[in-house]
């Protein structure tokens, strides 16, 4: 098999992985800091998913689910979070683009 070809079998395999891992992920909602608190308060008792990151400047991170949907947010500051949330402290947060 040529090189050309051995690449592009390589480069289909990873757009096939990547297409998986959104359908695994199913629907992620991109929101304002703001609009994620509000969701957090429609929520008795919500499970999120936190970590910091960023290169240049401190980035924090949060994920949650509401009615099978997931919503994801960042963050300059941290987020004021429920008393009642379960927080997962997770190393990194990756989102498809």
């Amino acid at each position: 098999m040529p090189n050309g070809a051995m690449a592009a079998s390589g480069a289909a395999a990873a757009a096939a992985e990547f297409g998986n891992a959104i359908k695994a992920s199913g629907a992620v909602v991109r929101m304002e800091p703001v609009d994620f608190e509000a969701i957090l308060e429609r929520i008795d008792a919500p499970l999120i998913v936190t970590a910091e990151g960023g290169v240049f400047s401190r980035k924090y991170h949060y994920l949650t689910s509401y009615r099978g949907l997931i919503f994801y947010t960042r963050a300059p500051d941290p987020l004021s979070l429920p008393p009642k949330a379960e927080v997962i402290v997770a190393r990194k947060i990756w989102i498809p683009e």
